[in-house]
């Protein structure tokens, strides 16, 4: 298959996908919704990202292909988490993203910006930090489907889907979860980058460095509050969008203003 094929096909089970889980949202929280267009779309997509790492003999982290990428991961970490934990509803916001990141990549001619891997230092910095990434990306959506739920349980009655959702408390455990393991990974790709990359302080990283030690701060800050002071709720909710947002600037922030703003 082309990588066009690959990228249409991957596109459309994602978007099927949705609808299956928008469609489960009414049935009991006990029925998962299924999850095999998802496993289809990664796969297709990983095919497409395989045929253009191929291409460019690396990477390319242009910035739609940059982020197609991230979100195949977080796709794909969503997919193995749901196998024994019930979070598979964040795909009903997750693959519409997905697949739109996808379609971005497709859509617009980049100048290419390959990486090519030169030793293990560096692709461990790489790789801590995408997963840190991937694994906080799916923590802030389920910061939100957490304040939603929060919000609609105020009501009374709540809707249906909500209804379908598992307890809060469970919710707010699984949050918990993802933002540890997210902080573990962040840590390693902090830590790596401070011995292995030169000049970690030259132009385009700075605010890179800067922010992504922000995010670290705040979460830290958020699972020692946890543990100490048994921060949950709106707290938890505002924290991690708070780190995440940080994130997301220092990840995207430099590559948006630099490769779509500037042109360079």
């Amino acid at each position: 298959m082309t990588t066009i094929q690959l990228a249409l096909l991957s596109i459309g089970a994602y978007a099927c996908n949705a609808l299956l889980i928008a469609r489960h949202f009414h049935k009991h929280r006990s029925e998962k919704a299924p999850l095999s267009p998802g496993w289809i779309a990664v796969a297709a997509h990983f095919a497409y990202a395989a045929i253009n790492f191929k291409h460019y003999q690396g990477f390319n982290f242009s910035f739609f292909s940059t982020a197609s990428l991230v979100s195949m991961i977080v796709a794909l970490l969503l997919l193995i988490a749901a196998i024994n934990k019930p979070v598979e509803k964040l795909g009903v916001i997750l693959f519409p993203i997905t697949a739109l990141m996808l379609v971005l990549d497709l859509s617009f001619s980049e100048k290419p910006h390959p990486l090519q891997f030169h030793n293990w230092q560096m692709s461990t910095h790489i790789l801590t930090s995408v997963i840190a990434f991937s694994l906080l990306n799916i923590a802030a959506l389920q910061a939100i489907l957490l304040a939603v739920q929060d919000q609609q349980l105020r009501s009374h009655p709540p809707r249906r889907y909500i209804q379908s959702l598992p307890p809060l408390q469970t919710m707010e455990a699984l949050l918990f979860q993802m933002i540890s393991a997210g902080l573990f990974f962040l840590t390693i790709s902090l830590l790596t980058g401070f011995i292995f990359v030169e000049n970690l302080f030259a132009q385009h990283l700075v605010h890179k460095t800067v922010l992504s030690i922000l995010a670290w701060i705040n979460f830290s800050g958020l699972i020692i509050g946890r543990i100490r002071y048994g921060w949950r709720g709106r707290t938890a909710i505002k924290l991690t969008l708070c780190g995440f947002l940080s994130l997301l600037l220092a990840y995207f922030g430099s590559k948006l203003v630099l490769e779509l703003i500037l042109q360079r």
